[in-house]
């Protein structure tokens, strides 16, 4: 098999997979600089948590993903600075995130990661790139549905028009 057999880490990445994490990393360090200042504005502690553990994954992922492509020689995309700490109390009212608005833009969050890391696994030659993708994708997947349940209990789901019962057919 030449180049592409053995140890995949002995492998060399393909445009693709250095593209797909470079961009990847550089999603995930503008995600958690956005989910620090939705913290500030935040004042259910149901959804401060949430937002803090998307964001321990989140450095996690990058943290992989950055020493992978440092291994490669390929420079990293630039960090923004850490979001300073907010009293929640200190933001007025028309310029604050609510609740349901942080909710809703996780789980865009999360539908769009789990997206990226379906191609990216697809699009993969090497097996540790792939596998290591679909960890990421599983963990989405889990915080996907633990958002969902708090959506449901906090009364923030706002679901599409529900099919509650079929009408009778019209006899001729």
């Amino acid at each position: 098999m030449g180049i592409l057999g053995g140890n995949p880490k002995d492998e060399p990445m393909h445009y693709g997979e250095i593209f797909s994490m470079w961009t990847y990393v550089a999603g995930i360090k503008g995600m958690v600089a956005r989910y620090e200042t939705f913290i500030n504005h935040c004042g259910d502690n149901d959804l401060i948590d949430f937002l803090q553990d998307r964001i321990k994954q989140g450095k996690q992922e990058e943290e992989q993903l950055e020493n992978m492509l440092k291994e490669e020689g390929i420079g990293l995309p630039p960090t923004p600075p850490s979001t300073p700490n907010a009293n929640v109390e200190d933001i007025p009212v028309g310029a604050k995130f609510n609740e349901p608005e942080i909710s809703a833009n996780l789980a865009k969050d999360i539908t769009a990661g789990l997206m990226a890391c379906s191609q990216i696994m697809g699009e993969s030659t090497r097996e540790d790139i792939g596998m290591m993708f679909g960890q990421f994708h599983t963990a989405k997947a889990a915080l996907g549905g633990r958002l969902l349940r708090m959506n449901k209990e906090k009364g923030w789901l706002v679901p599409p028009p529900l099919h509650v019962k079929t009408p009778e057919p019209v006899g001729v």
